[in-house]
């Protein structure tokens, strides 16, 4: 049977184990999910694979939900939520039951634990040996419980035409007759994810390729139902490699931040920049570095998307972000950063003062942390506490120098950053210095650190009646140190 879901408009799913957050590697997939099923003027379904009751949490499922919202990542209807199906799993199994292809297994556990010593012991590989295959039920003691077995194929190869990795084989021999239902009639993972993709009208199967050999388990249920009752074809798989950290191991949390959260609350990173960033990683269009989402979409395919894993680099991702933070709007920026500068960023004033302050931070800034502690010093009480940097920048000699600074500020009319670059050079001309050594002791004394933002922009952010009032405490004592 060939792949014929291309034939059908299309239609993608991600479906994630509601076990934690949004792994970085998840949000990759939803995103080549959503991207996909865009391009082709499809529909992009989420599922929440929530049968395991006992890791499944409504937090993480909100976890979940509040990252791909965050990434812009909008799904088509409602979502599906796994364990709300279990009847028409069972239902399914019923139905394979009846028509030969599946069967009851009444074995032990004490059977199968034999069963599969005695494998190891062989160096066999461990596998379901089939003795419930052919075996009349009749021959099991009354009421003994059984799970339900796929009766899998076991002649010939099965082969898929990956969209990814290109054509895959595996001899039928090398699988067995797995669990459909247990023994408690719960479905297994291997026969939930079917039918819903069934019933979901799944067309193109884009996960990562840690799933590749479930699909040679789940093609045999598909094809068995195809047979009993027609309209279950296969759909098309895209298996993308996974993500792995700077030194080529799996990704993981030795690695640093693996979740979506953690990159938008703790490394400052804007959902664009993550957006674009995960499109790069594993997928690419020739040279071209940043998309807009519309580019995206209009030039996604699963074509260019690479074979090999990909390498989180965090530099990248940083130096991505950046550019991002260059692009976006002040008045955004300035509420994502009021929040980590303390109650008086987030008033009005506060938020009017961190927005006329993003066009002097926004270039030194890769994240907002870092723009937040650019812009810290605008928010900080008098008297100034100072680093010890700054604090060896005021000696006797810098403060007499800021009180010549001082007047000649207090004589100006005009407060603007061009008539305070004015006046401050021509005070270091008349002092017979270099504006650098005239800036140092003033920017010690403005922010109580030795970078900042350019002089004059420090002092036209910081006003008239703040400027001078941080240079007189500095040029009276200068000892506030931290």
């Amino acid at each position: 049977m060939t792949q014929s879901g291309s034939a059908r408009p299309v239609v993608t799913r991600f479906a994630p184990s509601p076990t934690g957050f949004l792994h970085i590697g998840g949000a990759r997939t939803a995103l080549f999910n959503w991207l996909f099923a865009h391009h082709h003027g499809g529909k992009a379904l989420l599922r929440i694979e929530d049968t395991d009751l006992k890791r499944s949490t409504p937090e993480a499922i909100a976890a979940i939900l509040d990252g791909l919202d965050w990434l812009g990542l909008s799904f088509d209807g409602e979502t599906v939520f796994q364990s709300e199906r279990a009847s028409r799993h069972a239902e399914v199994a019923q139905r394979l039951l009846d028509n030969g292809h599946a069967y009851r297994c009444y074995a032990t556990t004490e059977e199968l634990e034999q069963m599969r010593a005695e494998q190891r012991a062989a160096k066999q590989p461990l596998r379901y040996d089939g003795r419930w295959r052919d075996r009349d039920p009749a021959e099991a003691p009354e009421g003994a419980p059984f799970v339900v077995r796929l009766k899998a194929p076991q002649d010939g190869e099965t082969v898929i035409e990956d969209a990814v990795q290109g054509q895959v084989t595996v001899r039928n021999a090398e699988l067995d007759d797995f669990v459909l239902l247990r023994a408690d009639g719960t479905p297994t993972y291997m026969l939930a994810v079917v039918v819903d993709d069934h019933d979901m009208g799944v067309t193109h199967v884009i996960r990562g390729d840690d799933h590749l050999n479930n699909a040679f388990r789940q093609l045999p249920i598909m094809r068995a139902m195809d047979q009993i009752e027609g309209g279950w074809p296969d759909p098309v798989y895209a298996h993308i490699p996974l993500i792995h950290g700077s030194d080529g191991a799996k990704m993981s949390k030795r690695h640093g931040a693996t979740g979506v959260d953690a990159y938008r609350d703790e490394l400052g990173i804007l959902p664009e920049a993550l957006f674009n960033y995960l499109l790069r990683l594993g997928w690419g269009h020739g040279d071209k570095e940043q998309f807009t989402r519309d580019e995206a979409v209009a030039l996604f395919d699963l074509a260019n998307v690479g074979r090999s894993p990909s390498r989180f680099d965090l530099k990248k991702l940083q130096n991505m972000n950046g550019h991002y933070i260059r692009e976006a709007g002040d008045a955004r920026l300035a509420q994502l950063v009021a929040p980590q500068l303390g109650s008086d960023a987030g008033g009005e004033a506060g938020l009017d003062l961190l927005t006329s302050a993003m066009p002097v931070l926004k270039p030194r800034a890769k994240d907002v942390a870092e723009l937040a502690d650019g812009a810290r010093f605008l928010f900080v009480q008098r008297p100034l506490p100072l680093s010890e940097k700054a604090a060896t920048l005021l000696d006797d000699t810098a403060r007499t120098l800021l009180r010549e600074i001082a007047d000649r500020l207090r004589d100006s009319d005009v407060w603007t950053t061009d008539s305070l670059e004015t006046d401050l050079k021509s005070l270091a001309e008349q002092q017979g210095l270099g504006l650098g050594k005239l800036a140092q002791p003033l920017r010690a004394a403005l922010t109580g650190q030795t970078t900042s933002p350019g002089i004059f922009d420090v002092l036209a952010l910081l006003g008239r009646a703040e400027s001078l009032a941080r240079i007189d405490d500095q040029a009276a004592n200068g000892h506030n140190q931290a």
